[in-house]
């Protein structure tokens, strides 16, 4: 995204990042896909699901880091598909040997299979060892503003509010909840979740989110790398909107032009 005057900028993990969309790398056809729908997103963060990906933890199998370079992209491991603290914390210290005592993850504890709901009472457990264990913990949570305080009280660097639950595409079911959340914001807040289209991020970026992640939104469209494409502006064009300040609502109408010095 191109520099905008007086805005702060999207910092994680004391590292300064352009581009606001991350993106996953699940559900694409193949790795060249992948590959190439990430390169046309513009993204500068990839998350990775390591339960279900492989980062080197597979020898003799396709590696994803052979398309997904590390020297590229800050690789983001997350802890998808598990449903226990201890389930989650153990993933984050298997990406961490696999990819060289990298300390930023993404934390998931989801409740069942049918809603991939988080599980908040784990997350809570689990994101208290990971940051007493030096993890840079981003966090996927509920939209519960409380939760979302806790969290981040405590030491996660960046909640993860869903929006739609996961895979659903359903778009920004809960605006007013993630406005309370951004009010109380002392992390980034990222909708994580729910976006399905391109007006989906350009709303959560409306809302004053510094980012948004996405995986099946851009993999599980006609044409993937298109939908990257299209997401790249989506977000830079959300995040200009909230710099620049919308008019505001009205219930009537008013004239565009001014009605001083009319003809009559």
């Amino acid at each position: 995204m191109r520099p905008v005057p007086n805005d702060k900028p999207f910092i994680l993990a004391g590292r300064t990042y352009q581009s606001r969309l991350l993106v996953g790398t699940g559900k694409y056809k193949d790795l060249e896909e992948t590959r190439a729908a990430i390169e046309a997103s513009g993204a500068e963060i990839v998350t990775v699901a390591v339960r279900r990906t492989n980062i080197g933890q597979n020898p003799g199998e396709p590696n994803l880091l052979d398309v997904i370079s590390p020297e590229r992209y800050t690789i983001l491991p997350n802890t998808a598909g598990c449903f226990t603290a201890e389930d989650a914390v153990r993933t984050c210290r298997l990406a961490r040997e696999l990819l060289d005592g990298h300390k930023l993850v993404k934390l998931e504890v989801l409740a069942d299979q049918k809603t991939l709901f988080p599980n908040v009472i784990e997350t809570l457990k689990a994101a208290e060892v990971l940051i007493k264990d030096g993890f840079d913990v981003m966090v996927y949570t509920s939209d519960d503003p409380i939760i979302a305080r806790q969290l981040a009280e405590m030491g996660c660097i960046a909640v993860m509010p869903l929006a739609g639950l996961i895979g659903t595409g359903l778009g920004i079911c809960n605006p007013y909840n993630l406005r309370i959340i951004l009010e109380e914001a002392t992390v980034p807040v990222l909708v994580d979740a729910g976006v399905g289209t391109a007006s989906d991020a350009t709303i959560a970026m409306e809302l004053g989110c510094e980012a948004v992640l996405m995986n099946s939104a851009i993999a599980h469209a006609q044409n993937p790398v298109l939908m990257a494409e299209a997401m790249k502006y989506a977000i830079e064009a959300g995040r200009l909107a909230y710099l620049a300040g919308r008019m505001p609502k009205k219930l009537y109408a008013s004239a565009s032009s001014p009605l001083d010095g009319l003809i009559r």
